[in-house]
């Protein structure tokens, strides 16, 4: 019997274990896939705009590749399980992504559609200067409700 308990005990606190490795996995997964948003979006797609950089086509496109893939992960990007995680960095989510789902989803299908319309359309410098304003205004319009700045 004591064999057992030890047994049950042991198991209980490795599914613990693995549940907080698993949860920090999320948050970690969540984190670098916005990063990268912001490393295409502020290294790569910006400083063409702004003639900083020269247009890159190939560049362009991987850029906008990440921000598609983005665009697929982001509904289940924030699972419930990693509401209460500790997030690295100025920001972590808002509660809001829970408790208004619906509103997070609107906007999750509001950037996948701005980024696949930019996909298809941006094949030089003029377009992307069209429609980089849009995908920003994408980002932008999520993380004002979906994102808390720490500090």
């Amino acid at each position: 019997m004591m064999m057992r308990t030890v047994v049950v005990v042991a198991g209980t606190l490795l599914l613990g274990i693995g549940a907080g490795v698993a949860q920090q996995d999320a948050v970690k997964v969540a984190q670098d896939t916005m990063k990268a948003n912001g490393r295409n979006m502020g290294t790569v797609l910006s400083p063409m705009v702004k003639g900083e950089k020269p247009y890159d086509q190939a560049a362009v496109d991987a850029a906008l590749n990440q921000l598609d893939d983005t665009a697929k992960k982001l509904p289940t990007l924030f699972p419930a399980s990693v509401k209460d995680a500790k997030w690295e960095g100025d920001f972590s989510p808002s509660p809001k992504i829970w408790e208004d789902k619906a509103g997070y989803d609107a906007k999750v299908a509001s950037f996948a559609k701005v980024v696949t319309e930019a996909k298809a359309k941006i094949k030089d410098l003029d377009s992307l200067k069209a429609n980089f304003p849009g995908i920003g205004k994408e980002c932008s319009a999520c993380h004002e409700t979906y994102r808390l700045k720490k500090g």
